[in-house]
């Protein structure tokens, strides 16, 4: 059992899209230097935003030279700004975060410990959904021990700002992301399908934060992209696209109460 920051050492690269994200990003990087584990750099790629986002990094990064400012020189959404800090690590470690969600204190240190002990390249927490504020509304989704590639598109449970990466196991080139809805998601299955299993940390480490103009909250929006994932990115047949879909809207709904 590692119980000492000492027992292991690594950079962590944690990476952040940004767009228009200004009322959010001092409490994001707040939450990310109250880490326990100090070891990391912060990227916050902006992409393009219209309100005062760059202003807010900027003055983050003159006190604190772990969190850096990269700016897109043109819009191109979430993935392409995922990538580009993707492309900028240097960090062994890979995190992603996004813009308005924020982290515990030990999240860090707890999904390292995590996965070294068990050997893992690709690992996810548990997470409690929140609101504007950032306050949780006690709601927790519960992670499995394991995923597979087949469970995963039955169960879309593994969220972003509460996976780690280990580089030297999965190449970037499996970790950069389709310019697609979900993009997410997707890589993930495809990390799956590549690697074998990921693990999960079934602890509460990150806190969702959701409103009414969060793309997810649209559950009509979410049905589609899910039903592309199957037909587009994955060439799933319809019987077997219905099935999985199934499963997927139960596990959705029961997230969710």
């Amino acid at each position: 059992m590692i119980n000492s920051f000492d027992a292991y050492k690594g950079l962590i690269s944690i990476v952040v899209p940004v767009y228009n994200a200004a009322a959010f990003l001092k409490e994001t990087i707040a939450c990310v230097q109250a880490q326990r584990y100090s070891d990391w750099e912060l990227l916050l790629v902006d992409d393009c935003s219209k309100d005062n986002s760059c202003d807010v990094i900027l003055n983050a990064a003159k006190l604190d030279q772990r969190v850096r400012l990269i700016r897109q020189e043109k819009n191109q959404g979430t993935a392409a700004a995922r990538n580009r800090g993707i492309l900028e690590a240097r960090g062994r470690f890979l995190c992603f975060l996004d813009a308005d969600d924020l982290w515990e204190t030990d999240k860090l240190d707890q999904e390292l410990m995590f996965l070294l002990e068990k050997g893992a390249s690709f690992v996810f927490t548990g997470y409690e959904f929140a609101d504007e504020n950032g306050i949780g509304f006690g709601r927790i989704v519960h992670v499995p021990q394991t995923i597979t590639y087949k469970q995963a598109l039955k169960n879309t449970t593994i969220f972003t700002s509460t996976v780690m990466i280990d580089r030297s196991l999965i190449p970037d080139e499996d970790i950069v992301m389709p310019q697609i809805a979900s993009e997410d998601t997707a890589t993930w299955w495809r990390i799956l399908k590549k690697h074998g299993k990921g693990y999960g940390l079934d602890q509460n480490l990150v806190k969702y934060r959701r409103s009414a103009a969060t793309l997810s909250s649209n559950k009509a929006v979410a049905v589609k992209r899910i039903w592309n994932l199957y037909r587009r990115q994955e060439g799933l047949s319809l019987w077997k696209s219905f099935y999985c879909m199934g499963f997927w809207a139960v596990r959705a709904v029961c997230r969710r109460i």
